[in-house]
């Protein structure tokens, strides 16, 4: 049942944000969806943000340009090498390079703006805590700490008319469970794209970090993949 409330929702093209989405959605929320084109390596997650949002029925997705690669320093948005081969403590001794500086805080800004002029109390984001890469900006602390800026930062919050509520819905959960979750709401997850570095036509890596924490989590989810991955 519709609750008449809107919510908005970063949404990246992955699985994680795009179960986001759905369980978004699944609360009732009218669904207003942000993606962003930073200057990262390619616009294939873009392609697939779209198609989610088209096939869901949200109400207005915006994509909004912000170039980052003039800032540079990860391997996302500049000319240095995604990490490829890598095992689990591997990925978890420190913040890889592609770790793009204050991604979240800046996409989060946004939602922010947007969620002002919609009148809108909630913004939902994926992001996870226990299967991730190492980010700073994917950790219950900080997502606390934004929540309480947000209601320091918008006129409509200092009149009393707006209450600001981060959803972190996956925060706690492994990367097997997102899938499963997003499995239940049916998600389709051949839709969405999680590599940091595909093929031109597509086709996923299958060594970026990224790459190998997403079929780590479909193995141990017992879901087969449908990602597409490049043939080396």
């Amino acid at each position: 049942m519709k609750n008449n409330k809107k919510a908005v929702v970063l949404l990246s093209g992955g699985i994680d944000s795009t179960t986001a989405l759905y369980i978004a959605g699944e609360m009732g929320f009218d669904l207003y969806a942000l993606s962003f084109y930073y200057g990262q390596r390619h616009k294939i997650e873009l392609q697939a943000a779209g198609k989610i949002a088209s096939r869901y029925g949200v109400l207005q997705h915006i994509t909004i340009d912000i170039d980052l690669r003039l800032f540079g320093n990860s391997a996302l948005t500049d000319n240095i090498a995604v990490p490829k081969g890598r095992n689990i403590a591997e990925m978890a001794g420190e913040i890889p390079v592609t770790y793009v500086p204050a991604r979240n805080t800046i996409f989060l800004s946004f939602a922010l703006a947007w969620a002002e002029v919609l009148e809108s109390n909630d913004i939902f984001i994926g992001v996870n805590a226990l299967d991730y890469s190492g980010y700073p900006d994917c950790r219950p602390e900080y997502i606390t700490a934004y929540e309480n800026l947000a209601n320091l930062a918008t006129k409509a919050a200092v009149e009393g008319r707006q209450k600001i509520k981060i959803h972190t819905p996956l925060i706690e959960l492994s990367k097997a469970q997102i899938i499963q979750r997003g499995q239940e709401l049916g998600v389709d997850f051949l839709l969405t794209h999680s590599c940091y570095d595909p093929a031109e036509n597509g086709a996923a890596c299958g060594k970026c970090d990224s790459c190998l924490l997403r079929m780590k989590g479909f193995k141990e989810a017992g879901i087969p993949d449908p990602t597409v991955y490049k043939v080396s």
